[in-house]
C-alpha cells in the first residue's frame, strides 16, 4: 500500500471530498459565509481562499493519497486568514502560531495513521519556514452540527501530540510546539537529505569517510 503526501493548490482543491470542496466554513465569517451559500456557489469563494493564501503566504494545505486514491486532507493558515478564527471562545490563537483548521481522513482510511502523518507533513514544513508553534480548536464532544464536521474532535489533537492551553467545555484551544512535532525518522530522514544534497557526485561515488550509521538519533510524537 503507497502512501503520498502532497501541498493543497489549485489542482489538488478537486481532491476534496465533495462537502469539503465547497464549504467556506474557516475561510469567511459567519455572515460572509451564509451570504455565499446563498448566493449558491460557495466553491468559488473557496478556490479564491487557497488562491489568495497561496499567492500571499504559501502553502495552506496538505493531501495524503493511498494508492492514489485521495484518503484524507488538512488546512492551515496565520490567524489573519481565517476569520472564523475569531468567532470562538478560546480565541485568539497566539501569535507565533498558524492555526490548523480542519483536519479529515475518509471513513475508509481511518485508524491507519494518516492523520498522524498530515499532521507531520504540515509540522516539517512550518518547521522550515520558521514557525514555532500550530494551534487549532477542537470540539470536545465530536464533530459537533456547528461545522457539519468542520471542527476536529479534540482528541484527535490529543492523539497526534497537541496539549489544551485554553480549556473549554466544547471548543478548547490545543497547541503543537513544533521543536517536538517531528518524529525521530523524519528528523533522520532530513538530516540525510541535507548532507547528501551537500555533497559533490564524487563524493558519492568515494566510500564514505565518516559512515553515516554513527549518527545519533532525536524522537517521536502520536497519531490519527
Amino acid at each position: 500500500m503507497s502512501r503520498r503526501l502532497v501541498n493543497l493548490t489549485l489542482d489538488t482543491l478537486e481532491d476534496l471530498p465533495h462537502r469539503c470542496r465547497s464549504c467556506v466554513f474557516w475561510e469567511l465569517d459567519p455572515v460572509t459565509a451564509e451570504r455565499a451559500i446563498e448566493a449558491g456557489d460557495p466553491g468559488l469563494e473557496k478556490e479564491a481562499w487557497v488562491s489568495q493564501t497561496l499567492l500571499e503566504w504559501g502553502s495552506c494545505g496538505k493531501l495524503v493519497y493511498v494508492d492514489g486514491m485521495p484518503a484524507g486532507y488538512v488546512t492551515f493558515a496565520p490567524p489573519v486568514y481565517v476569520p472564523r478564527g475569531g468567532a470562538f471562545p478560546t480565541s485568539p490563537v497566539s501569535p507565533d502560531a498558524v492555526l490548523l483548521m480542519n483536519a479529515h481522513v475518509v471513513e475508509e482510511f481511518a485508524g491507519g495513521g494518516l492523520g498522524r502523518m498530515l499532521v507531520q507533513g504540515v509540522a516539517r514544513d512550518l518547521t522550515k519556514r520558521g514557525i514555532k508553534a500550530i494551534e487549532a480548536f477542537g470540539d470536545a464532544k465530536g464533530e459537533g452540527p456547528e461545522g457539519f464536521g468542520c471542527i476536529a474532535p479534540a482528541d484527535f489533537f490529543l492523539s497526534v501530540g497537541f496539549k489544551t492551553v485554553r480549556p473549554h467545555p466544547r471548543f478548547p484551544r490545543l497547541r503543537l510546539e513544533l521543536r517536538t512535532a517531528l518524529s525521530w525518522k523524519s528528523d533522520v530522514e532530513y538530516a540525510l537529505e541535507k548532507l547528501l544534497g551537500s555533497m559533490s557526485p564524487e563524493s558519492l561515488l568515494r566510500p564514505a569517510m565518516r559512515p553515516l550509521a554513527r549518527q545519533r538519533d532525536p524522537f517521536v510524537p502520536q497519531r490519527l
